[in-house]
């Protein structure tokens, strides 16, 4: 099972690259920067479930 970690960190990054272009699109500084934040942050999320996932599937093994 993925940790639920992975999924949303996921959806925040691409939430983040969405936004990100949104804002170059536009213009908008402000909103170009919370994309790339929210990308940062979906990146570690992610991370962090990843690394949830090999913890569990080390217990498995064990």
């Amino acid at each position: 099972m993925v940790d639920h970690n992975r999924v949303e960190g996921s959806a925040r990054k691409i939430g983040g690259d969405i936004k990100e272009a949104a804002g170059k699109a536009l213009g908008d500084g402000k909103l170009e920067a919370e994309g790339k934040a929210d990308k940062i942050k979906g990146k570690a999320q992610n991370a962090l479930g990843g690394v949830k996932d090999a913890l569990r599937g080390k217990d498995r093994r064990s």
